[in-house]
Protein backbone atom coordinates (compact mmCIF):
# COMPACT_ATOMS: atom_id res chain seq x y z
CA UNK A 1 0.00 0.00 0.00
CA UNK A 2 1.59 3.37 -0.82
CA UNK A 3 2.51 5.98 1.74
CA UNK A 4 -0.25 7.80 3.16
CA UNK A 5 -1.58 11.06 1.70
CA UNK A 6 -4.74 13.66 1.59
CA UNK A 7 -7.72 12.63 -0.30
CA UNK A 8 -7.69 15.60 -3.09
CA UNK A 9 -4.40 14.59 -4.50
CA UNK A 10 -4.74 12.88 -7.77
CA UNK A 11 -5.21 9.21 -7.95
CA UNK A 12 -2.66 7.19 -10.03
CA UNK A 13 -4.05 5.93 -13.14
CA UNK A 14 -7.85 4.84 -11.36
CA UNK A 15 -10.22 6.55 -9.53
CA UNK A 16 -9.49 4.70 -6.49
CA UNK A 17 -5.57 3.45 -7.29
CA UNK A 18 -3.85 2.54 -4.09
CA UNK A 19 -6.58 3.26 -1.78
CA UNK A 20 -8.35 0.99 0.89
CA UNK A 21 -11.77 0.59 1.36
CA UNK A 22 -14.02 -0.83 3.65
CA UNK A 23 -17.10 -2.27 2.72
CA UNK A 24 -19.87 -4.03 5.18
CA UNK A 25 -22.00 -6.75 3.80
CA UNK A 26 -20.40 -7.83 0.79
CA UNK A 27 -20.70 -11.24 0.24
CA UNK A 28 -23.35 -10.62 -2.15
CA UNK A 29 -26.03 -8.31 -3.88
CA UNK A 30 -24.79 -4.61 -3.76
CA UNK A 31 -22.37 -4.63 -1.60
CA UNK A 32 -20.35 -7.34 -3.49
CA UNK A 33 -21.11 -5.43 -6.40
CA UNK A 34 -19.34 -2.82 -4.60
CA UNK A 35 -16.43 -4.52 -3.48
CA UNK A 36 -15.40 -5.58 -6.66
CA UNK A 37 -16.10 -2.09 -8.49
CA UNK A 38 -13.80 -0.52 -5.66
CA UNK A 39 -10.84 -3.00 -6.75
CA UNK A 40 -10.93 -2.49 -10.59
CA UNK A 41 -10.78 1.07 -9.53
CA UNK A 42 -7.68 0.39 -8.10
CA UNK A 43 -8.37 0.06 -4.21
CA UNK A 44 -7.79 -2.85 -1.72
CA UNK A 45 -10.96 -4.04 -0.10
CA UNK A 46 -11.76 -5.07 3.21
CA UNK A 47 -15.42 -6.03 3.56
CA UNK A 48 -17.54 -7.76 6.38
CA UNK A 49 -20.09 -10.97 6.30
CA UNK A 50 -21.96 -11.98 8.69
CA UNK A 51 -23.07 -16.05 7.48
CA UNK A 52 -22.61 -16.22 3.51
CA UNK A 53 -18.82 -17.47 4.41
CA UNK A 54 -19.05 -18.97 0.79
CA UNK A 55 -20.12 -15.80 -0.99
CA UNK A 56 -17.45 -13.94 1.17
CA UNK A 57 -14.69 -16.54 -0.31
CA UNK A 58 -16.30 -16.00 -4.41
CA UNK A 59 -15.79 -12.22 -3.23
CA UNK A 60 -12.03 -12.36 -2.07
CA UNK A 61 -11.46 -14.19 -5.08
CA UNK A 62 -12.56 -11.80 -7.69
CA UNK A 63 -10.76 -9.08 -5.91
CA UNK A 64 -7.66 -10.56 -5.93
CA UNK A 65 -8.23 -11.99 -9.43
CA UNK A 66 -8.42 -7.65 -10.55
CA UNK A 67 -5.17 -7.58 -8.46
CA UNK A 68 -5.51 -5.92 -5.48
CA UNK A 69 -5.56 -7.59 -1.69
CA UNK A 70 -8.83 -8.94 -0.55
CA UNK A 71 -9.67 -8.97 3.68
CA UNK A 72 -12.33 -10.54 5.11
CA UNK A 73 -14.01 -9.99 8.33
CA UNK A 74 -17.15 -11.98 9.82
CA UNK A 75 -18.70 -8.87 11.26
CA UNK A 76 -22.50 -8.80 12.94
CA UNK A 77 -23.86 -5.60 12.80
CA UNK A 78 -26.01 -5.99 15.30
CA UNK A 79 -23.75 -6.82 18.25
CA UNK A 80 -22.49 -3.13 19.19
CA UNK A 81 -19.28 -4.37 20.81
CA UNK A 82 -17.76 -6.17 17.80
CA UNK A 83 -18.94 -2.89 15.39
CA UNK A 84 -16.73 -0.60 17.63
CA UNK A 85 -13.78 -2.63 17.76
CA UNK A 86 -14.07 -3.72 14.03
CA UNK A 87 -11.48 0.00 13.19
CA UNK A 88 -9.08 -1.58 14.94
CA UNK A 89 -9.47 -4.69 13.36
CA UNK A 90 -8.88 -3.56 10.01
CA UNK A 91 -6.07 -1.18 10.65
CA UNK A 92 -4.46 -3.87 12.73
CA UNK A 93 -4.75 -6.80 9.23
CA UNK A 94 -4.83 -4.33 6.73
CA UNK A 95 -1.39 -2.29 8.04
CA UNK A 96 -2.48 1.32 7.09
CA UNK A 97 -4.87 4.23 6.51
CA UNK A 98 -8.82 3.41 5.71
CA UNK A 99 -9.53 6.11 2.71
CA UNK A 100 -13.45 5.15 2.29
CA UNK A 101 -15.82 2.73 4.32
CA UNK A 102 -19.06 1.87 2.80
CA UNK A 103 -21.80 1.10 5.49
CA UNK A 104 -23.96 -1.40 3.34
CA UNK A 105 -24.76 -4.70 4.98
CA UNK A 106 -28.34 -4.43 5.98
CA UNK A 107 -31.24 -7.09 7.08
CA UNK A 108 -33.20 -9.42 4.56
CA UNK A 109 -36.93 -9.25 6.06
CA UNK A 110 -37.99 -9.50 2.11
CA UNK A 111 -36.91 -12.99 1.41
CA UNK A 112 -35.57 -16.21 3.18
CA UNK A 113 -35.86 -16.39 7.18
CA UNK A 114 -36.35 -13.09 7.51
CA UNK A 115 -39.40 -12.54 5.85
CA UNK A 116 -41.19 -15.26 7.74
CA UNK A 117 -40.54 -13.33 11.29
CA UNK A 118 -43.14 -11.57 12.48
CA UNK A 119 -43.68 -7.76 11.79
CA UNK A 120 -42.50 -6.46 15.33
CA UNK A 121 -39.28 -8.68 14.82
CA UNK A 122 -38.66 -7.28 11.30
CA UNK A 123 -38.69 -3.83 12.82
CA UNK A 124 -36.49 -4.84 15.51
CA UNK A 125 -33.79 -6.52 13.34
CA UNK A 126 -34.34 -3.76 10.59
CA UNK A 127 -33.38 -0.53 13.25
CA UNK A 128 -30.43 -3.30 14.96
CA UNK A 129 -28.61 -3.81 11.83
CA UNK A 130 -29.81 -0.95 9.11
CA UNK A 131 -30.51 1.95 11.28
CA UNK A 132 -28.00 1.34 14.91
CA UNK A 133 -25.32 -1.06 12.58
CA UNK A 134 -25.10 1.95 10.63
CA UNK A 135 -24.53 4.68 13.06
CA UNK A 136 -22.25 3.00 15.52
CA UNK A 137 -20.20 1.71 12.14
CA UNK A 138 -20.08 5.74 10.78
CA UNK A 139 -18.83 6.72 14.32
CA UNK A 140 -16.08 4.40 14.13
CA UNK A 141 -14.97 5.03 11.21
CA UNK A 142 -15.21 8.64 11.26
CA UNK A 143 -12.96 8.26 14.66
CA UNK A 144 -10.68 5.90 12.83
CA UNK A 145 -10.57 8.78 10.02
CA UNK A 146 -9.89 11.74 11.93
CA UNK A 147 -7.30 10.22 14.01
CA UNK A 148 -4.45 8.74 11.42
CA UNK A 149 -2.29 11.16 9.38
CA UNK A 150 -2.78 12.91 7.15
CA UNK A 151 -6.71 13.22 8.68
CA UNK A 152 -9.62 12.65 6.51
CA UNK A 153 -11.57 10.06 4.45
CA UNK A 154 -14.64 9.14 2.87
CA UNK A 155 -18.23 7.65 4.52
CA UNK A 156 -20.85 6.18 1.87
CA UNK A 157 -24.28 5.16 3.95
CA UNK A 158 -26.84 3.40 2.16
CA UNK A 159 -30.78 4.84 2.24
CA UNK A 160 -33.65 4.11 0.10
CA UNK A 161 -35.00 6.22 -2.90
CA UNK A 162 -38.70 6.23 -1.58
CA UNK A 163 -37.66 7.73 1.85
CA UNK A 164 -38.49 10.84 0.53
CA UNK A 165 -41.84 10.46 -1.39
CA UNK A 166 -43.44 6.93 0.35
CA UNK A 167 -44.85 3.69 -0.39
CA UNK A 168 -47.44 1.75 1.40
CA UNK A 169 -47.49 -1.34 2.69
CA UNK A 170 -46.09 -2.76 6.21
CA UNK A 171 -42.50 -3.54 5.31
CA UNK A 172 -42.17 -0.05 3.19
CA UNK A 173 -43.49 1.82 6.14
CA UNK A 174 -40.55 0.23 8.75
CA UNK A 175 -37.86 0.50 5.13
CA UNK A 176 -38.91 4.56 5.40
CA UNK A 177 -38.64 5.00 9.24
CA UNK A 178 -35.01 2.76 9.13
CA UNK A 179 -33.16 4.13 6.21
CA UNK A 180 -34.89 7.95 6.45
CA UNK A 181 -32.84 7.87 10.13
CA UNK A 182 -29.99 6.85 7.82
CA UNK A 183 -30.48 9.63 5.37
CA UNK A 184 -30.78 12.13 8.26
CA UNK A 185 -28.14 10.96 10.01
CA UNK A 186 -25.85 11.13 7.44
CA UNK A 187 -26.40 14.84 7.07
CA UNK A 188 -25.76 15.74 10.80
CA UNK A 189 -22.53 13.34 10.82
CA UNK A 190 -21.12 14.98 7.81
CA UNK A 191 -21.63 18.32 9.78
CA UNK A 192 -19.99 17.06 12.55
CA UNK A 193 -17.00 15.47 11.01
CA UNK A 194 -16.17 18.07 8.09
CA UNK A 195 -14.05 19.65 6.62
CA UNK A 196 -11.66 15.71 6.98
CA UNK A 197 -14.60 13.56 6.26
CA UNK A 198 -16.96 13.70 3.94
CA UNK A 199 -20.03 11.79 4.55
CA UNK A 200 -22.23 10.82 1.34
CA UNK A 201 -25.65 8.73 0.94
CA UNK A 202 -26.53 6.47 -1.43
CA UNK A 203 -30.73 5.80 -2.39
CA UNK A 204 -30.82 2.72 -4.49
CA UNK A 205 -34.43 2.47 -6.19
CA UNK A 206 -35.69 -0.84 -7.60
CA UNK A 207 -32.33 -3.00 -8.22
CA UNK A 208 -31.95 -6.40 -9.56
CA UNK A 209 -31.19 -8.82 -6.18
CA UNK A 210 -32.38 -11.47 -4.66
CA UNK A 211 -35.76 -9.61 -3.92
CA UNK A 212 -36.50 -8.38 -7.66
CA UNK A 213 -35.23 -12.61 -8.66
CA UNK A 214 -38.19 -14.00 -6.57
CA UNK A 215 -41.39 -11.82 -8.31
CA UNK A 216 -42.91 -12.93 -10.80
CA UNK A 217 -42.68 -11.60 -14.64
CA UNK A 218 -45.71 -9.60 -14.46
CA UNK A 219 -44.58 -7.68 -10.92
CA UNK A 220 -41.17 -7.36 -12.85
CA UNK A 221 -42.49 -6.13 -16.18
CA UNK A 222 -44.34 -3.77 -14.23
CA UNK A 223 -41.95 -2.15 -12.18
CA UNK A 224 -39.43 -1.84 -15.41
CA UNK A 225 -42.43 0.03 -16.94
CA UNK A 226 -43.18 2.20 -14.49
CA UNK A 227 -39.42 3.59 -14.28
CA UNK A 228 -38.38 6.41 -16.46
CA UNK A 229 -35.41 4.65 -18.08
CA UNK A 230 -37.76 1.32 -18.62
CA UNK A 231 -35.31 -1.16 -16.63
CA UNK A 232 -34.69 -2.40 -13.26
CA UNK A 233 -31.35 -1.10 -11.78
CA UNK A 234 -28.13 -3.55 -11.19
CA UNK A 235 -25.78 -3.99 -8.18
CA UNK A 236 -23.28 -2.57 -10.39
CA UNK A 237 -25.63 0.57 -11.25
CA UNK A 238 -25.27 1.65 -7.77
CA UNK A 239 -21.57 0.38 -7.50
CA UNK A 240 -20.44 2.69 -9.61
CA UNK A 241 -21.85 5.61 -7.75
CA UNK A 242 -20.22 4.50 -4.83
CA UNK A 243 -16.83 4.37 -6.67
CA UNK A 244 -17.49 8.17 -7.44
CA UNK A 245 -18.75 9.33 -4.16
CA UNK A 246 -15.36 7.54 -2.56
CA UNK A 247 -13.03 9.19 -5.53
CA UNK A 248 -11.31 12.64 -5.55
CA UNK A 249 -13.61 13.59 -8.46
CA UNK A 250 -16.76 14.01 -5.57
CA UNK A 251 -14.40 16.02 -3.30
CA UNK A 252 -16.66 18.62 -3.25
CA UNK A 253 -19.66 16.56 -1.98
CA UNK A 254 -21.03 15.97 1.58
CA UNK A 255 -24.08 15.74 3.12
CA UNK A 256 -25.41 14.73 -0.42
CA UNK A 257 -27.89 11.90 -1.19
CA UNK A 258 -27.64 10.27 -4.92
CA UNK A 259 -30.59 8.23 -5.87
CA UNK A 260 -29.44 5.66 -8.13
CA UNK A 261 -33.19 4.56 -9.09
CA UNK A 262 -33.62 5.02 -12.61
CA UNK A 263 -36.27 8.33 -12.00
CA UNK A 264 -38.73 6.67 -10.17
CA UNK A 265 -38.58 9.07 -7.41
CA UNK A 266 -36.84 12.89 -8.50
Amino acid sequence: MSAPRGEDEAPEGSPLADRLVVVTGGSSGIGRAIALAAARAGADVAFTYRGNETGARATAREIEGAGRRATTFRLDLADGDAVAAFPARVRDSCGGRVDAWVNNAGADILTGAGAQLSTTEKLDLLIAVDLRGTVLASWAAAALMRDQQPAGGVIVNMSWDHVVAGMEGRNPEMFSAVKGGVLSFSKSLARSVAPRVRVNVLAPGWIDTAFGEALDEERRRAVAESTPLKRWGTPEDVADAAVFLMSPAARFLTGQTLNVNGGVVM
